[in-house]
């Protein structure tokens, strides 16, 4: 695991996402020791998948917590905590703002305001997002599209209110083939398909404009993956898919200076079936 230093004190801003896939099973797992080392200043978590007491008992009071809980029990929920000690929000909403999604426990807002490099005041939008998992040729595919014609509504908004906005958590999709190991396997199945791609190709394309910031750091390389089936051996080969993302306006996206995948040294001391994605921004 590759670690730089404290954000917000050496004027860098450290954003994490991870799907946590259950925050009781991540913390039964280890997560609270990768957190307390990581020295994150914004957390941004998809899959809670638990109520908000059971949340604010894991993350103590040391965090201001944006929760947006699933109305359907052990299901979805994604959460925004920043550390109190130097991150207030100013303003934090819920929804994608599709009545259809209200209570899905999705979408999840919230705006800081920051110092710029010229010391003014700059606002920043981050939202922690989870994508459904869809299943081609079924209700659940349906849904899936619905949330992402949503979101191409809603990014260019985000980009218009904000100096700096930035969507991040799992979207359960690989953009290109760099992004799943054995994708020639997976073309008919949700999460790269074709359809499914080209609306990253709208987010990421001349019509949107946002930049995929773990991608432009690492370049045109396989991966770094952020998710491995739990079948066969696919976390210890590698055999993983790219869906987890930092997507950001391109003012934020210059300020990124280094984006890591924490994948865990093996199987048994991972705490979720996905890796966090951190990203420093200089500020």
């Amino acid at each position: 695991m590759d670690q730089v230093s404290n954000g917000t004190q050496n004027g860098h801003l450290r954003i994490a996402s991870v799907n946590v896939n259950g925050i009781r099973a991540a913390y039964k797992h280890g997560m609270a020791d990768w957190l307390a080392a990581r020295e994150v200043d914004i957390l941004c978590l998809q899959e809670v998948r638990a109520p908000d007491a059971v949340v604010e008992g894991f993350l103590g009071e040391d965090w201001h917590l944006q929760h947006a809980e699933a109305e359907a029990k052990g299901r979805a929920g994604v959460l925004i905590a920043s550390r109190k000690d130097s991150l207030e929000p100013t303003a934090t909403r819920v929804g994608i703002g599709e009545d259809y999604f209200a209570t899905t426990g999705r979408w999840v807002e919230a705006d800081y305001v920051l110092k710029d490099s010229a010391g003014k005041d700059a606002t920043l939008t981050v939202v922690s997002a989870y994508v459904h998992s869809g299943e081609a040729d079924t209700p659940k595919q349906v849904d899936k599209y619905r949330f992402l014609d949503t979101m191409i509504s809603r990014l260019p908004q985000l980009a218009a209110a904000s100096d700096h906005a930035l969507v991040v958590g799992d979207l359960n999709v690989g953009h290109t083939k760099l992004d799943i190991k054995n994708w020639r396997g997976n073309v008919k199945r949700a999460g790269f398909l074709p359809e499914e791609r080209a609306y990253f190709d709208r987010f990421f394309g001349g019509e949107i404009g946002f930049k995929d910031v773990a991608r432009e750091l690492a370049g045109e390389v396989d991966g770094p993956y952020t998710w491995w089936s739990n079948r066969g051996q696919a976390f210890t080969n590698d055999t993983g898919w790219r869906i987890d993302y930092h997507m950001a306006t391109p003012g934020l996206a210059a300020l990124a200076k280094q984006a890591v995948v924490d994948r865990a040294e093996s199987y048994e001391s991972r705490f979720s079936d996905h890796a966090p994605l951190v990203v420093d921004y200089k500020f």
